[in-house]
């Protein structure tokens, strides 16, 4: 259910973004999202579409792009995907271990169309 209110607060910004570009239409959102964030791709999606509904966002179009987990052993500083569930360095065996990727949630780019050159 987070992902009410983190789409709330994405619209939120992509609004005003769009507003000081002097924007007419918002095409679409480019997002990335780590896999560790929590936050489903449909779910967004659907919020999204509920939410701009009478708004210059009507429409536009949300592009994921995932970004998957990466830990980095504190004992060892070896960078390794975690096996699911199971953060143990496969280097030297310590439960260490923090992630360095894979928690990102941000706004990469917002495409817009301005009523004098188009998209």
């Amino acid at each position: 259910m987070h992902e009410m209110a983190v789409t709330q607060s994405l619209l939120d910004i992509v609004l005003k973004e769009a507003e000081k570009a002097g924007a007419q239409k918002v095409s679409a959102v480019n997002l990335v999202i780590g896999e560790m964030s929590g936050l489903v791709d449909d779910s967004v999606q659907f919020y999204f579409d509920f939410m701009t509904k009478d708004t210059i966002a009507a429409g536009a179009k949300l592009n994921f792009k995932r970004v998957a987990a990466r830990m980095k052993c504190r004992a060892c500083a070896a960078e390794f995907v975690p096996a699911p569930e199971e953060w143990i360095c496969p280097e030297c065996g310590q439960w260490q271990a923090e992630v360095v990727a894979g928690k990102e949630f941000y706004i990469d780019s917002i495409e817009v169309d301005d009523a004098d050159k188009g998209p």
